[in-house]
């Protein structure tokens, strides 16, 4: 059973949202700039932690404002209406602090939570498993060493420590370390058309000195299966998916509508004088504000179904792990579906003159494209057939 949420938790959240909503606007008004730079978002980063963003999941205690994940993750989609490329580092972040309580220790969670809070960390990732040469960790003497590539790796130069994976052993195991580790190099080669701000390269470790309280959990290292509760981990990245792509979609949206309700002309044969007064314009807005509330319901449902597994905790079933995955697999669908169809159509709105380059309108599709390619959304509508028609989980991996 989810926990009930206190009246003092409720203020916190709503404070929570509201600087998020300031950071967004600050970000939305200089976003087609950000874009065209292509920099590295050090800037942004310092913006978040500013704002007091970095540390809202960890406890009022250590100086974090106590959401839960689910309530994290709004945040996400709040900075999305904004900046999907910030959003994007910011739903990993989120993800990222919640390992250690995953598979680590009390004691190594605990201390990790509290250097978030203090410290205002910011999480890079170094987890797609896909592309390069792997990371292999081995043994040398009392620690470890690390070595590989990873073709993959948001926001991991810019990061305070790296929440990375790797395999000892033939095991997968989760390790939390400094970005300034011996050894580290990021490759500075991410160039893509979308999601420019991510930075999002690859990276290299080599002979990478490890201390054993940098890998996650008790000993032996090797020969564990995970639980079903810590198979949650890979949701936790599908729920940031989630919110950052509805996110964009709503801040798309409203973008383009306020860019016609001042720029955009009527067509000729429309019988209105305005814009706002032409049938077919009222007939698409109301269409996509449609599919856009909808799948935003989704959205939150999926962070319900979520959040309802973390507070049930470690003794999670099998089945109540599958039917959390596929309700936000359902979510990852359709925000996947009609986010790219709210960036792509956005144009039928406003006009011709709204694909002015100056005004970079086409960033939503461009960052929307880019990621939602990450892991083909068909087969999350797979997942979500196999467990519907024949009560068949869909396999953990990170990613599902």
């Amino acid at each position: 059973m989810t926990a009930t949420i206190t009246a003092d938790q409720q203020t916190r959240f709503a404070d929570a949202l509201r600087r998020a909503d300031l950071v967004a606007a600050e970000l939305r008004a200089t976003a087609a700039e950000r874009d065209r730079a292509n920099a590295d978002p050090v800037a942004e980063i310092e913006l978040l932690r500013n704002a007091d963003l970095l540390q809202v999941g960890e406890p009022v205690d250590f100086g974090g404002s106590g959401l839960n994940y689910a309530q994290s993750q709004e945040i996400t989609r709040r900075i999305a209406r904004g900046a999907t490329s910030l959003a994007h580092l910011l739903g990993y972040h989120y993800a990222q602090q919640r390992i250690p309580h995953l598979f680590g220790t009390p004691e190594q969670a605990e201390e990790l939570s509290r250097q978030n809070a203090s410290e205002k960390s910011f999480w890079g990732g170094v987890q797609n498993p896909r592309g390069a040469s792997g990371l292999e960790l081995t043994r040398d003497g009392d620690g470890f060493r690390l070595t590989g590539r990873r073709t993959f790796a948001s926001g991991a130069s810019v990061a305070d420590r790296l929440s990375v994976t790797a395999i000892f052993e033939g095991d997968l195991v989760f390790l939390a370390i400094p970005r300034d580790k011996e050894g580290f190099t990021p490759l500075g080669d991410w160039d893509n058309i979308g999601q420019r701000l991510t930075d999002s390269g690859g990276v290299e470790f080599v002979n990478t000195p490890i201390a054993r309280s940098e890998i996650l959990g008790d000993d032996p290292l090797t020969g564990k299966t995970f639980s079903d509760y810590q198979t949650l981990v890979t949701p936790h990245w599908q729920l940031a998916f989630v919110n950052f792509y509805i996110g964009t979609a709503e801040g798309a949206l409203e973008e383009a509508l306020d860019w016609t309700r001042i720029n955009a002309s009527a067509w000729e044969t429309s019988g209105g004088d305005a814009a706002t007064d032409d049938p077919y314009i009222l007939e698409l807005v109301g269409e996509l504000k449609a599919k856009v509330t909808a799948a935003s319901l989704l959205a939150d449902r999926a962070g319900e179904a979520l959040q309802w597994a973390l507070d049930f905790g470690p003794e999670l079933s099998a089945e109540q792990r599958a039917d959390t995955a596929v309700k936000i697999a359902e979510a990852k669908f359709l925000t996947t579906k009609v986010s790219l169809e709210v960036a792509s159509r956005l144009f039928e709105i406003q006009g011709a003159r709204a694909t002015t380059a100056a005004y970079g309108f086409d960033r939503h599709w461009r960052n929307l494209r880019t990621h939602t390619v990450h892991d083909p959304v068909a087969y999350k509508a797979r997942e979500i057939g196999d467990w519907v028609l024949n009560q068949r989980a869909p396999q953990f991996t990170l990613y599902s």
